[in-house]
């Protein structure tokens, strides 16, 4: 099996894994405590901008509650709604999800548990009624400050459901990421590559697509937009990782040199690689002096295996523990390998290319 294949069978494991659950059921329950009488509620469903209620649920007479629901077939963000106030929760198949909270403040004042994805969505919705109680200047510099922590967040899982959440979370009436907003813009254009690399099948991949491709034809209205999704040209995010000696390379570091760079992703126990790489050795010797420097990640699962090959490579090799299940891939959209961008003396992306032979004509326009 080449590594082509072994990629696509990675990617579609991980969409198997996510669609878990069936005809199985999650658990949503707690406390509500200040009620008098009892306290009758709704689980809804999100569905891109509408929500749809999946059950009902009325404390006891003790404020407690609990509820089963048949689990989606992708992760999936609910709320619990009690009037016109609702408390958000993330489901993965088959979680166990507790919610405490009170009558008087039921969304303001409020814990989830019962998983990773929960507590973090907990915490943003915490965060958000923080910063919407500010006015003025320290809530411009507060937003300003969250957003920098959230871009960590979305890259390091962008096809997550914390990611999706993250980039259609308003503050007020403000929208936290603006597709009309070209810096944010790109880190909605992570998210929508990596649903739309990893989960082709979840319902929000088309809408996030959507999205992106609208934002784009408001940045630039005389561009066509093909039916593929492709990275901007202004798309370039950064990746850091060790090479083979422990010393991390920063790809924004190395564009702000002014280089053009060869942004490579390969295995290097491929069948591909011995030739692929003989094409960037040739490359690289006739172009290296002229300003060209390879930032190549390489995805193998036998780290040693990589040290062996890495140590007798001229250009800057750096390994991705992740392996296929790497966020790096869904950054840049990266479907089949070996794949390699070219990123220009301006720190911008301006050819993705496929075949290694069409390599050495495009470096030559950009020396």
């Amino acid at each position: 099996m080449n590594n082509r294949h072994i990629l696509v069978a990675a990617m579609a494991a991980s969409l198997m894994a996510a669609s878990c659950g069936g005809d199985n059921e999650f658990r949503v329950g707690g406390v509500v405590e200040g009620g008098s009488d009892t306290v009758k509620m709704v689980v809804e469903l999100s569905s891109n901008g509408r929500w749809l209620i999946a059950d009902s649920v009325a404390t006891t007479g003790n404020g407690e509650f609990s509820v089963n629901i048949p689990a989606p077939t992708n992760p999936e963000v609910y709320r619990l709604r009690y009037g016109r106030n609702a408390i958000y929760f993330p489901i993965d198949s088959l979680d166990q999800i507790t919610i405490n909270t009170g009558v008087k403040n039921f969304a303001t004042e409020f814990t989830v548990s019962g998983s990773h994805d929960a507590v973090s969505m907990m915490n943003i919705d915490k965060r958000a009624i923080e910063i919407g109680a500010m006015k003025g200047e320290p809530r411009t510099k507060a937003v300003a400050a969250w957003k920098k922590e959230l871009v960590d967040t979305i890259l390091a899982n962008p096809s997550g459901i914390i990611s999706y959440y993250i980039i259609n979370k308003y503050i007020g009436s403000d929208p936290l990421f603006d597709p009309l907003v070209k810096e944010d813009l790109r880190i909605i254009g992570a998210v929508a590559n990596g649903y739309y690399t990893f989960r082709p099948n979840d319902p929000r991949t088309a809408y996030l697509v959507n999205v992106l491709r609208n934002g784009r034809m408001y940045h630039n209205p005389n561009a066509t937009v093909s039916d593929t999704l492709q990275l901007d040209e202004t798309s370039l995010l950064d990746i850091t990782l060790q090479d083979n000696d422990g010393v991390e390379h920063s790809l924004a570091a190395l564009a702000r040199e002014k280089k053009v760079i060869l942004l490579s992703f390969t295995v290097y126990t491929a069948e591909f690689s011995p030739s692929y790489n003989a094409i960037l050795a040739d490359v690289y010797s006739k172009n290296k002096g002229r300003g060209l420097e390879i930032f190549q990640l390489s995805f193998d699962g036998d780290e040693f295996q990589w040290r062996q090959s890495a140590v007798n490579l001229p250009w800057i090799t750096v390994y991705d523990p992740a392996g296929v299940q790497s966020a790096n891939l869904a950054k840049y959209n990266v479907t089949q390998l070996p794949l390699t961008y070219v990123i220009d003396r301006n720190g911008e992306i301006v050819e993705r290319v496929s075949d290694p032979s069409q390599l050495a004509g495009i470096v030559a326009r950009y020396m």
